[in-house]
């Protein structure tokens, strides 16, 4: 059932019943495919988890929404990208497809993750409350966790994101091959690797090029 919470979800809704009624009124030959949170290589600043890291490695404090429990389900760009060739070659007219990450895990998971990964493999980068010139009570945490700030939550923000691929799995034989660990330890390495794209997202000099392929 549909029952989007916010203006936002509500338009990605509605593509789906679009996208229904061009192939019932029309033929169209279409199928609808509905995806848990992506993550990975090239995925913009804005979002939680490359926000995270580049401010991290900036010393700049990691804001979480709230309490840091809501739930999400994380899927691999890559995977993603492979469900999708998927649904196009094999998948039938008409269908829905639900694409999983199984991966379930609350954003302050994510983030102390994140934190753990950078305390391993960029150390020189660690911070701690006191040179960062944090204090209060949890002044004793050290390394990039110290800069983990909770803000006001967001309106609307849903507790949970859940989803059920068995469908994609039973039907067109579809499973994530990568795990939350591992996709999040090669996007970690990826940012560390790729300065040069996401240094010149942030300072808007990216005009969409591909960067690191030479004429």
């Amino acid at each position: 059932s549909y029952e989007p919470s916010s203006p936002y979800s509500a338009s990605k809704a509605s593509s789906d019943h679009l996208v229904r009624a061009w192939l019932r009124t029309y033929g169209l030959p279409t199928v609808v495919t509905n995806c848990s949170n992506n993550y990975g290589p090239f995925h913009f600043p804005e979002k939680l988890i490359p926000l995270m890291i580049l401010n991290a490695l900036d010393g700049k404090p990691l804001p979480v929404y709230g309490d840091g429990m809501q739930i999400r389900d994380w899927l691999f760009v890559e995977d993603h990208a492979r469900a999708l060739y998927k649904v196009v070659t094999e998948g039938e007219v008409g269908e829905t497809y639900n694409i999983g990450g199984h991966n379930e895990k609350a954003n302050i998971e994510v983030v102390k993750t994140i934190c753990a990964l950078l305390e391993e493999l960029v150390p020189e980068n660690s911070y701690s409350k006191a040179s960062a010139g944090h204090s209060g009570e949890d002044g004793n945490i050290n390394g990039f966790e110290s800069l983990i700030t909770y803000v006001t939550d967001r309106p609307g923000h849903d507790v949970r994101y859940a989803i059920d691929a068995s469908k994609i799995e039973r039907e067109l034989g579809w499973k994530p091959e990568e795990t939350f660990e591992s996709g999040i330890r090669k996007t970690v390495e990826w940012y560390l690797n790729n300065k040069e794209w996401w240094s010149r997202v942030l300072d808007g000099s990216y005009a969409g090029e591909r960067l690191g392929v030479k004429g």
